[in-house]
């Protein structure tokens, strides 16, 4: 057996050994790899199978079909690329976070995130996609419950206003108005809506010593 020939079964046999989470990693690696590079019309699981060096019904055993796939690995770029802002103040910290969801939705990645929601065949099956558990972690979420965690650490906000609703409500918002407008991007007077109007309101609002 030559070299070549024994390098090329080392690699069937190391890729046969994986398992569980390090085969998942490789998987969404390729796949997040491939939607960087050619974006969701080049996600297939063929594709993703060959780069991952699997098979693709090792795929199916874990995503039904590209979409969640697809899912899962935009959640990995779009973690790579979240970062908390920590400006000391919540108005600015939610300001921050939002503005920043609205440049996204306007970039490649936001190119991406609205040809899965093609792909998905409508936004509500794609939100349907992004609640299951293969999905993955919504950074998303993790930053603005961060957020709100610190102004509760501050004595900004009551305890009560830590919770998962109260973090999903202006990013829903947000996408709402890309639903309305059919535009990839919101004017900035209309994030300061949503801040001022309707997410610090209901912040407060739990508040049960909060007097208006």
């Amino acid at each position: 057996m030559g070299e070549r020939e024994e390098s090329a079964v080392a690699k069937r046999e190391a890729a046969a050994r994986r398992r569980g989470a390090v085969l998942e990693e490789a998987i969404l690696d390729a796949a997040a790899a491939i939607l960087r590079e050619s974006g969701v019309a080049g996600l297939t699981m063929d594709a993703v199978a060959r780069r991952a060096g699997t098979n693709k019904n090792t795929l199916y055993r874990r995503w039904p079909h590209r979409v969640p796939l697809g899912v899962a690995a935009y959640r990995r770029l779009a973690a790579a690329e979240t970062t908390v802002p920590d400006t000391g103040s919540l108005r600015e910290d939610a300001l921050a976070l939002l503005r920043r969801a609205n440049s996204t939705w306007s970039s490649p990645y936001g190119e991406i995130l609205r040809d899965l929601v093609a792909a998905a065949g409508s936004a509500q099956q794609f939100v349907a996609e992004l609640g299951t558990p293969d999905a993955g972690g919504d950074a998303y979420q993790a930053a603005w419950l961060t957020v709100l965690g610190r102004a509760v650490a501050r004595g900004e906000a009551a305890p009560e206003a830590l919770h998962p609703r109260v973090a999903q409500a202006p990013v829903a918002l947000l996408r709402n108005e890309y639903a309305a407008t059919g535009t990839p991007a919101v004017p900035d007077a209309t994030l300061v809506d949503i801040v001022d109007e309707i997410f610090l309101p209901l912040v407060h609002g739990r508040d049960p010593h909060h007097r208006p």
